[in-house]
């Protein structure tokens, strides 16, 4: 099953500017999306202004990206497990469970086929070789081994600033 059209919200924890001057609220998973005032259609007065900008920090906004689990542009690999197999896969990541914030994940299968489950985004699917899992921050997940099956975790996060 592909995704279906939940709502990942996401906190806003910065402002930045585009190279036109339009103001791009920076969400806790990592994506930066525009937020413009541009009446009648989209209405919001707060981000003229650097204390209706301040203001919002922490407030939610939808993130489209997270909703298509795509992992930030910018996000640098930091860590990888070692090779799991059906028999090694720890009992915790058959559960659901998830990653920190700000921390993101590739599941790379080596060989054979891992199906993946992201409830919340409605993600029922098989992993292979051929197509990866990728993790959000703090969305509960699971996998379980179809068969023989040899695969990795590669964590992700911001680059230092």
């Amino acid at each position: 099953m592909e995704p279906i059209n939940q709502v990942m919200e996401r906190p806003i924890t910065a402002f930045e500017v585009d190279n036109q001057g339009d103001p791009i609220a920076i969400l806790g998973c990592g994506h930066p999306q525009h937020v413009r005032h541009k009446p009648p259609f989209i209405n919001r007065p707060w981000v003229t202004s650097e204390e209706g900008r301040r203001g919002m920090i922490g407030k939610m906004l939808n993130c489209v990206r997270c909703d298509n689990l795509e992992l930030p542009d910018n996000f640098i690999a930091y860590k990888r497990t070692s090779d799991f197999t059906e028999e090694s896969v720890p009992a915790a990541l058959r559960k659901d469970h998830s990653t920190k914030a700000g921390v993101w994940a590739k599941i790379r299968v080596a060989e054979g086929k891992l199906r993946y489950r992201v409830p919340a985004l409605g993600v029922d699917t098989e992993l292979s070789a051929d197509k990866l899992g990728i993790v959000a921050p703090e969305v509960p997940h699971s996998v379980e081994p179809v068969g023989s099956v040899r695969f990795f975790v590669e964590f992700y996060r911001a680059p230092d600033k």
